[in-house]
Order: structure tokens, then sequence, then C-alpha cells
């Protein structure tokens, strides 16, 4: 590398990796080796790809517990087929028993998608959480602090994304063919750790409205 300042970053992942390496050779329990034959999580994480929020360490699991996919503001879009994929893999092979929806609160995304600013290529993903905002305008114009305004949004967009993720067919075809699948609206407040239910868990499809249920 001519860089410097990159090369010193690149060998600072490869010095992260020999000590993963040591200490997954030093480690006694057998974990690792049954990790290497194969999955069993029982949790499906979809969460933000804020660098601040990772799954194992906020719910205290350990590796091959569990199954994560995530995008800017933890977004459930019915035509986004990396999620769909995840999603399918998770409940129908790996039969997970719980899904996560986590927002965070101080999302970048969703400060981003209540201004009127353009950022890029990221604006068309954003019109999605403009879309949450749009169901809730008056209860968000109403709050006068900003930081109180975004995170509104940010449980609501998690309450809209809980919501998306459960009207999928994946998801109703796992209620209606019984599988206990339960998916739960979490926000994480980044400076005490803490995540934070929003009361907001679904077991089946019947507070979902007419529309939306599958038969």
């Amino acid at each position: 590398m001519g860089n410097k300042e990159l090369e010193l970053g690149f060998q600072k992942i490869l010095e992260g990796n020999r000590s993963w390496v040591e200490f997954v050779k030093n480690d006694t329990s057998g974990r690792f080796e049954q990790l290497a034959k194969g999955q069993s999580p029982e949790i499906l994480w979809i969460g933000c790809a804020d660098s601040r929020v990772p799954a194992n360490e906020i719910v205290g699991s350990r590796p091959g517990e569990v199954f994560v996919h995530r995008n800017i503001a933890n977004m459930c879009v019915h035509s986004d087929m990396s999620m769909l994929s995840v999603l399918d893999y998770a409940v129908n092979v790996l039969k997970v028993k719980h899904i996560v929806v986590a927002g965070h609160y101080g999302c970048g995304g969703v400060a981003a998608s209540l201004s009127r600013k353009q950022f890029g290529v990221i604006d068309n993903w954003l019109c999605h959480i403009k879309d949450v905002y749009r169901l809730h305008a008056a209860e968000i114009d109403d709050i006068q602090d900003h930081d109180e305004k975004v995170n509104r949004l940010i449980e609501l967009n998690v309450r809209e994304q809980v919501f998306n993720l459960c009207t999928t067919s994946i998801v109703q075809n796992a209620w209606k063919n019984d599988q206990n699948l339960a998916v739960h609206g979490m926000v994480i407040d980044i400076a005490t750790g803490k995540l934070n239910d929003l009361d907001n868990t679904f077991t089946n499809n019947e507070a979902l409205g007419k529309v939306f249920a599958f038969k």
C-alpha cells in the first residue's frame, strides 16, 4: 500500500484477527469446534448498520446465538431481497424463535430523513423513513426539541418496520404453520446500553388488520 495511514489501519485488522485466533485456540469449552459444524441461533436481529450497536454485545450473546441483518435505520422493506433472503433463511431453515427489530436513539439515518438536504444515493432509501414521518406527521411536528423529534420518529419507525415484517408472507406462513415465532420492536439507548422494549410484540397476525392478515 502507498498510503501509510491505510497500511497501518490494515495491519490493525490483521493484528486483531491474530488475537482472535489465539483466543479461539486457547478456548477449552469446545464451543468453537461445535460452531464450525453449524449454527442454531434462536434470534434474528434486524438492526442499524451503525458501528455503535453490535447485536451480540447488546444482548449478551456469544457467537452462533444471533443471526444478524443490518442496514441504514433498521428498515424492513418488502422489496429488499437481501432482507427477505435473510428472513426466509432465519425463519424457515434456522427456525429462530424471536425476531428483534432494533433501532437506536440518535440514529443518523432517521435524522437525515427529517432534513430537506440531499445526501446522495441514500436519499432513495431515506424515502422509506419519510413515509413513516408522513404517517405520523402531526405528532412529530408537535414536538419542538429537534433531538426529541428524531428520537420519537426512531420509535415510530421501529413500530412500522415490525408491522412490515409481520405482513411478509414468510412470517405469516410461519404462524399459519403453528411455528413458535415472536417479532419484537426495541430501541437501544447507546449512552446506557439499555435495550428499551416498545411493548410492540406480535406472535400471530390477528392484530394486523383484515387487509394484511392472510388466511
